[in-house]
């Protein structure tokens, strides 16, 4: 018989893995959002890129910032995006990336690209 400490502990650690990854997307795995502000951002410490983001406010009222993925884009303020789950590793805070090439989005497809096409929205040809 477990006394009531193991119990709460059980119970504790039974809500811990229910917690979500991704609360913006209400366990959808997209959701469709309008750009409020489009920008870049530096990475972390080691790396010295420059990163496309975008501030999406989803569907559902959510504002969240996505990363931009691929070389170019044509994201202007009042696009029409998707927007997933999934962050780049050195952007802190940014959790979601936007869909390229998806249907009734304003972000085209990365196109002449030669590898990892079908990521970017364009198959090969």
């Amino acid at each position: 018989m477990a006394t009531l400490v193991q119990l709460a502990v059980k119970k504790i650690r039974v809500i811990r893995l229910e917690k979500q990854k991704r609360r913006a997307l209400n366990n959808c795995p997209q959701k469709r959002g309008t750009c409020v502000k489009v920008h870049i951002l530096t990475p972390k410490k080691p790396c010295s890129a420059r990163r496309a983001i975008a501030r999406v406010k989803i569907s559902n009222g959510n504002i969240v910032t996505c990363h931009i993925p691929g070389e170019r884009h044509n994201l202007k303020r009042f696009s029409s995006v998707l927007v997933r789950g999934g962050r780049p590793n050195d952007l802190p805070a940014v959790k979601y990336r936007i869909i390229r090439g998806a249907r009734r989005s304003d972000l085209h497809p990365v196109y002449r690209r030669k590898s990892s096409r079908s990521k970017y929205g364009v198959k090969n040809p």
